[in-house]
């Protein structure tokens, strides 16, 4: 069975600590367990102090067989940061916000080592999602139509083709938007013209949603600064546009979304583990999966950040 295991954005004490707590033992360089393996949920870099380290980790566990994996948002973004567009410049604009986010991560390697490049190869093979027998995994969004219309179009392939990371950075194309809700979250159009302000003072015409939420209005499902909420149109939400997830279908399990306090299922078969590991009074968290289809609260286990 299965131990899936949050973001873990550079905090490779905590998950040595983590792995340790739930039997996994070194073997050469390897963390192992003699009858488990590790999901990982993706987001690896960025923002904490052991970037290198934690790839020195799960990269060989996934490697070996010792665990699977999916993409985050964070390994998408360098991949594109660091690949050409073919114009003089990177699918990732290298502005300074986008910099400066990647900083941590830059800090650890030469762009040109040997290492680096073997890296981000590393990145571009890991699946947008996982589909296998009993559970699912994706980083934020479990997005039926998004993973559909990429498996239709690009040869059932799971994996960021180059093809794919090119369509999927060009914002405006169904691949950017399919893309970004699967690592990102589903946002969705506000309706009549309505709009509200982010924290850079910048009109917002979409809301990002709790896309597992059974509420029926904007207000309901909106997820952002609570400072916006009164402008978010406390209606009902136009029929089609949110993802829906049934109660009958296999467990899911996220990371992305930044939780705090204990943690809680976000539906009986839906779970998120990104629990703020890089922040202070985070946590970096795991669950045990043996084959239940609805979420266990007690199959939790955590350390706290360090």
């Amino acid at each position: 069975m299965y131990d899936l295991i949050g973001d873990i954005h550079g905090h490779a004490a905590e998950l040595e600590r983590l792995l340790a707590m739930l039997g996994y033992q070194l073997d050469g360089e390897c963390y192992r367990h003699k009858n488990r393996k590790v999901i990982f949920l993706g987001d690896f870099i960025d923002r904490g102090p052991q970037q290198r380290r934690v790839l020195e980790i799960v990269k060989p566990m996934v490697e070996t067989g010792a665990a699977l994996t999916v993409m985050g948002n964070h390994e998408f973004n360098a991949i594109a940061y660091f690949t050409e567009d073919g114009d003089g410049g990177y699918l990732r604009p290298r502005s300074e916000k986008n910099t400066r986010q990647h900083q941590k991560f830059l800090d650890a390697f030469s762009e040109e080592s040997e290492a680096w490049v073997d890296t981000i190869n590393w990145f571009k093979s890991l699946p947008l999602w996982l589909e296998l027998s009993g559970l699912r995994v994706v980083h934020a969004c479990w997005d039926r139509p998004s993973i559909a219309r990429i498996s239709s179009n690009y040869r059932g392939d799971t994996h960021l083709t180059d093809e794919l990371l090119y369509d999927a950075s060009q914002p405006g194309t169904w691949q950017y938007k399919a893309v970004e809700t699967l690592l990102k979250g589903k946002e969705i159009k506000l309706p009549n013209g309505a709009y509200f302000r982010d924290k850079d003072g910048n009109r917002r015409h979409e809301i990002r949603t709790r896309w597992w939420s059974k509420g029926n209005t904007y207000r309901d499902i909106y997820m952002g600064p609570q400072s916006a909420i009164k402008h978010v149109p406390d209606e009902a939400v136009t029929h089609g546009q949110m993802t829906e997830y049934g109660s009958h279908e296999d467990p899911v399990f996220l990371g992305h979304y930044w939780m705090e306090g204990d943690p809680t299922p976000l539906a009986p078969n839906i779970a998120c583990l990104d629990y703020s590991v890089a922040k202070p009074g985070g946590k970096l968290l795991a669950y045990r999966w043996n084959g239940e289809r609805i979420i266990d609260p007690n199959a939790y286990v955590s350390v706290e950040r360090v």
